[in-house]
């Protein structure tokens, strides 16, 4: 038994990837950010995504946010009008993806102040570079948000030769 990481004092036993993708999709099936931590062909992406968005849309809200598909579990919540949904193996923890999600979510908030879609679409790139401080090759690398948010502010200030547009309290 290999122990890759601890996250809320829960021990994540796994010898592979956590995440092999995530994905955002709007509630009109629109992608408005992927991120792959395993190797896919582009035709393959593409395919993923239609169909796992389709499952996820279509899913009635009463249901639980589990879903088997192929060799590995979507799990995914939704938040306003925004589906977060992660691709992981059938033997990874269901509610630590689910608070990984919301610890993804509860950053983005606090960066963009009430986070919403457009803040997503116009800041793109933004919004990859917490993804990024928060998870690297599908592992969850910081479980701090005042970390990732100094990393992020720090980043920030890099990028515009000056203070911050957005201010943070860390």
């Amino acid at each position: 038994m290999v122990i890759n990481q601890i996250y809320l004092g829960i021990p994540i036993e796994n010898n592979e990837k956590t995440f092999h993708f995530l994905l955002l999709l709007s509630r009109q099936g629109k992608t408005r950010l992927t991120k792959w931590y395993s190797p896919f062909t582009n035709k393959e992406k593409s395919r993923f995504t239609r169909e796992i968005g389709n499952m996820v849309l279509n899913r009635p809200p009463k249901l639980c946010n589990f879903l088997e598909w192929k060799e590995y579990k979507i799990i995914f919540k939704r938040y306003a009008s925004l589906y977060f949904v992660v691709c992981c193996d059938r033997d990874d923890n269901e509610l630590i993806v689910l608070e990984i999600i919301h610890h993804f979510v509860e950053i983005l908030d606090r960066y963009f102040g009430n986070v919403c879609e457009l803040d997503l679409i116009f800041n793109f790139h933004k919004a990859y570079y917490i993804l990024d401080e928060l998870i690297m090759a599908g592992e969850l690398q910081e479980t701090s948000k005042k970390t990732v948010l100094r990393l992020i502010s720090q980043q920030d200030t890099l990028l515009e030769g000056g203070p911050g547009e957005h201010k943070v309290d860390l």
